[in-house]
């Protein structure tokens, strides 16, 4: 055995055995390597690697021949596609915003107060919800209370006035069960201030007078009409003393004078009196009759009717200075601490108002308390819409939700398709409700865009459903399906290879053409009855070739 190894040019070859020298030794002064694994290795390695070259390189390499067969087109065949027991359901497809309803900025009305603005209590949070009496902030320590109605506020009301706005008034105090009089009366009266009395007592406020003086005026007026029922009374005594005639006790005595003085000139009489004693005696009978009639006479008592009368315009008088007065002083409504907002309750979404500042543009935005979905719809589709129909909606991670349309409507402002778009259709608005809806679903979805579909046209359950395009005509203008058969005519179940179904069949395979009425066409499939009773689901059908 001989080995190798690196020398200098002083060195000789070392050989197992004296003799010969060997073929293989180097020449002097080059680098040699001995014989032994290290050449295995090496060679092994060059075999392995040569190796996985020839497989790389047979998997690169393609004969044209196979080039040729993998470039040929398949064999021809039909196209097909199993009959299906589904729904079919024809649906109004739109894009929606879920959110808050009719947002509005709630301002207040300064005009009318004789400071700054300031906020001094009641300060509400994102979030709370304002409905018919509510007390929304409170300014200067008066409350700003919310009523329903959409006019806004551009007066003060108060008794006698009339118009639009006073019935609005009555129409939003009668919703609250506060009797304001006559709804259909435009005028202001004293029932319309007993009924914002009333509300303001529930809201914990004192009620607002027309003026600070108003109520001093109501009480300078009752006294005025005491002093007149005084006076009125005086006169009334004083005509009935000078009315009243002689007691009972005068006028008997009177009664017995004359009765008296006529007993005695009957007694002269008989007895043969002269002439002169039956003279006197007469004379004393009328003289005793005129006293009783002077008696008797109606007093003189126009001094104290004159007194009466004076006496009861006096009180009149006062009378109406009071109902004056307390006209004045009845509730009124100032501008400054009502605000009118429509489709009660409402939610607040933000607050720019704080407590200890003054108000300075909106003090608050809200919005409807309900959570809708705000959509649109061109005119043809808002004509199959209609309030109460049901319709789904789908959230970013593909949940599906319900809904129901609240209101359909034209599109304010006109909007069209394609704005400016000649012959563009009008858009309307369509408004849903969602249904259902957890605080953590509201949370999630408010602000986002949904897709909703609403259903406007549905078989009646499961019907049997083919692709449209597996309907052909026949020469009657019947429909017709191509179903797929074998030999015998059994209908194929779908149960084949995969060559079968991408040649539409084998040597036993053949289809047959079978008339169907056809019913609700939508979403690419199409109701199909037949009495054939190989037309069920699962039987294929050729949908093209």
């Amino acid at each position: 055995m001989r080995w190798w190894r690196s020398t200098g040019s002083s060195e000789r070859v070392a050989s197992t055995s004296a003799g010969a020298p060997d073929a293989l030794s180097p020449t002097p002064g080059t680098r040699r390597w001995t014989r032994g694994p290290g050449l295995v290795a090496v060679i092994a390695v060059v075999a392995i690697a040569s190796l996985v070259a020839g497989i790389l390189l047979s998997r690169v390499i393609v004969s044209p021949a196979q080039l040729a067969s993998d470039a040929a087109a398949p064999p021809a065949g039909a196209i097909t596609a199993p009959i299906e027991s589904r729904v079919i359901e024809n649906s109004v497809t739109t894009r929606a915003d879920v959110t808050y309803a009719d947002a509005v900025d709630v301002k207040v009305d300064a005009s009318g107060l004789s400071g700054p603005a300031v906020v001094t209590g009641h300060v509400p949070e994102v979030g709370d919800t304002l409905s018919a009496g509510s007390v929304a902030l409170e300014v200067a320590g008066r409350p700003l209370i919310v009523l329903p109605g959409d006019l806004p506020v551009y007066r003060t009301l108060h008794i006698g006035l009339s118009g639009p706005d006073v019935l609005q008034l009555k129409a939003a105090l009668a919703s609250m069960s506060l009797d304001p009089g006559d709804t259909a009366s435009d005028v202001f009266d004293a029932a319309t201030a007993a009924a914002i009395d009333r509300l303001y007592r529930a809201s914990g406020y004192e009620p607002p007078r027309s003026s600070d003086s108003a109520q001093d005026a109501v009480d300078a007026a009752r006294e005025g009409v005491r002093s007149a029922q005084a006076a009125l009374s005086q006169a009334q005594s004083a005509l009935d003393t000078a009315t009243r005639g002689p007691d009972d006790a005068a006028r008997i005595e009177a009664d017995n004078a004359v009765r008296e003085a006529q007993r005695a000139l009957d007694a002269a009489r008989q007895r043969g009196a002269d002439a002169v004693e039956l003279d006197r005696l007469a004379d004393e009978l009328n003289l005793a009759a005129a006293r009783r009639a002077q008696l008797l006479a109606p007093p003189e008592a126009s001094a104290e009717r004159a007194g009466l009368s004076s006496a009861q315009d006096q009180l009149s008088d006062a009378e109406d200075r009071l109902a004056r007065a307390e006209n004045d002083a009845l509730t009124v409504l100032p501008g400054a601490e009502v605000v009118y907002l429509s489709s009660l309750p409402r939610r607040v979404d933000t607050v720019g108002a704080e407590r200890g500042k003054v108000v300075e543009g909106a003090a608050m935005s809200v919005s409807g308390a309900e959570l809708v979905l705000a959509g649109s719809a061109s005119e043809t589709d808002a004509a199959l819409l209609k309030p109460g129909m049901t319709a789904t909606f789908t959230a970013s991670n593909d949940t599906e939700y319900s809904a129901t349309i609240s209101t359909v409507g034209e599109k304010k402002g006109g909007g069209a398709d394609t704005a400016g778009a000649a012959g563009a259709s009008k858009r309307y608005d369509v408004m849903l409700a969602p249904q259902n809806l957890t605080e953590a679903e509201v949370g999630a979805l408010r602000g986002s865009n949904v897709r909703v579909a609403i259903p406007v046209e549905s078989t009646d359950g499961d019907v049997l459903a083919v692709p449209v395009a597996a309907l052909t005509a026949g020469t009657g203008g019947e429909s017709r399906i191509e179903l797929v058969v074998d030999q015998a005519g059994v209908p194929s179940d779908g149960d084949r290879s995969d060559s079968d179904s991408d040649s539409g069949g084998g040597a036993d395979r053949r289809t047959e053409l079978v008339v169907v009425t056809t019913g609700l066409a939508a979403g690419g499939y199409v109701e199909v009855r037949s009495e054939d009773p190989r037309v069920k689901p699962g039987t294929e059908v050729v949908v093209g070739r």
